[in-house]
């Protein structure tokens, strides 16, 4: 019973594992909650780490090392260091070695900083990798150039790294190094710009290329910089992995037509920082098992030709502002409900001609839960409005409206009252600009609608800072 007792307690600790101050609180209810927890704790510490506490940290970390070492590095601190009461570092699954990095440069005095910096940093190294931790997750720095698969202890480390994030600048050996030890990489995240070594750098081609398990990757190549010979090698390599690869995030256009090998796609998201590209390759891509479609600065003609080559399991669309007249915002629209019935959430700009249009989407698309609208200038309230309590499906609710001229009081008065004997709304206003503001009678009036029931919540944020784009309760970065 005891062990059973102990197996349910530790499921409700992991449910509270975002919540840090509840976590802290439970940890001087009794040793076995107190044994509970902190491997919770140090699964990530990381995560849990806020500004002014770096120093803490390491000094919980020093004080893991043997007696010489402890006395060694204590006098650069000025602290003396006790053994701890657990061995913290072995619940670790989340080895950082950015924050690794930037908590020692903190901490020390710079008086000593490059010497004493690569002593820690050797010591601290050595401790996580020897310590028999198995690590699910891997954070290397820019530049980085440690040779940590040649640390005792390194293959039974990271023989079952599921995630791998590394930045340009890394040493060669160390990705090759590191491919003959991790095998079952499930998430690969890298970063190549301004790379001088990226244009020989095998070692990227050869960790691709050895996962068995590679399921989501997002990766970005500064192409203007990189040898172009380089860039198609890593995308064929990538290739390679197009049955398995279910999520993708890339960052401009790709050489090659990487994208239509991924014949099993289900999240596709695009973050266009070249605004002159055609992104032609893209238009062409049929991904008819996409359910996730994410988007940033990408031509609306494109997201169509794509949205209309899907086969009705997109749920979820994101699409950024980028500038387009009223018929592609039109064939836009009407891509999305002739081929989304399934569609939760959905964010994208209606134009004041394109109203019309909305309300067909809002008639088709029969699980909208979310919607997220974007406005210009000019734009019909007293019509959106109507037309949002008139056909809005049951399921939807969860509303927010970016704008740059805030819709009048009793145009919100006209849409709270028609929405009356529906879903209570979360709802968001997210003005464009700092000194776009919404009137100051919305908040007597906001009040009035929540003590009836017709609104739950209600933000408004600027420029949506607080808030993720499909997020209505639960801040950004919230703990």
């Amino acid at each position: 019973m005891s062990k059973l007792n102990g197996d349910i307690l530790y499921l409700i600790f992991k449910e509270l594992e975002d919540d840090k101050m509840t976590l802290i609180s439970c940890l001087s209810v009794n040793k076995i909650w107190c044994e509970i927890i902190i491997p919770i704790f140090w699964n990530d510490p990381w995560k849990y780490l806020s500004k002014g506490r770096e120093k803490l940290l390491l000094e919980v970390i020093i004080s893991h090392l043997s007696d010489e070492s402890r006395n060694n590095l204590s006098k650069y601190l000025i602290k003396s260091f006790k053994k701890p009461l657990f061995n913290y570092i072995s619940f670790c699954k989340i080895l950082n070695l950015i924050e690794i990095e930037k908590i020692i440069y903190i901490s020390i005095d710079y008086n000593f900083l490059l010497d004493i910096f690569l002593l820690f940093k050797e010591e601290i190294f050595n401790l996580f990798i020897n310590n028999k931790a198995k690590f699910t997750h891997l954070y290397m720095p820019y530049g980085f150039n440690y040779q940590i698969h040649l640390i005792p202890g390194a293959k039974e480390s990271f023989s079952e790294i599921e995630f791998l994030n590394f930045n340009a600048g890394i040493d060669e050996k160390i990705l090759i190094g590191l491919s003959q030890i991790c095998k079952s990489i499930k998430k690969l995240d890298f970063f190549i710009q301004f790379f001088v070594k990226a244009n020989n750098n095998d070692g990227i081609i050869r960790l691709i290329d050895s996962q068995k398990k590679l399921n989501q990757v997002y990766f970005e190549l500064d192409y203007d910089n990189v040898d172009e010979l380089f860039c198609k090698n890593l995308e064929n390599s990538l290739i390679k992995h197009g049955k398995t690869i279910e999520y993708i995030k890339i960052v401009d256009q790709p050489i090659t037509n990487i994208l239509s090998y991924f014949e099993n796609l289900k999240i596709l998201e695009v973050i266009g920082i070249n605004y002159n590209a055609l992104w032609d390759k893209l238009a062409t891509v049929s991904l008819p098992f996409l359910q996730l479609l994410n988007v940033k600065n990408v031509p609306i003609n494109v997201l169509t030709s794509l949205i209309e080559k899907t086969k009705g399991y997109l749920n979820e669309i994101k699409i950024g502002y980028i500038d387009h007249d009223e018929i592609d915002n039109k064939r836009l629209i009407r891509a999305i409900y002739q081929n989304c019935p399934n569609l939760k959430y959905l964010k994208l700009l209606i134009k004041d001609s394109n109203i019309w249009e909305l309300e067909k989407l809002l008639i088709n698309c029969k699980y909208l839960n979310g919607l997220f609208i974007m406005t210009e200038d000019h734009i019909d309230w007293v019509e959106l409005f109507k037309i949002l309590t008139r056909s809005s499906p049951t399921s939807l609710f969860k509303f927010k409206f970016y704008f740059s001229v805030a819709p009048r009081p009793e145009f919100l008065k006209l849409f709270f009252d028609n929405w009356k004997g529906r879903h209570s709304m979360l709802l968001h206003t997210i003005p464009e600009g700092e000194y776009v503001t919404v009137d100051i009678d919305y908040c007597d009036m906001i009040e009035k609608y929540k003590a009836e029931g017709v609104i739950k919540v209600y933000h408004n944020s600027i420029l949506g800072v607080y808030f993720e784009d499909f997020e209505w309760i639960r801040k950004k970065n919230s703990n």
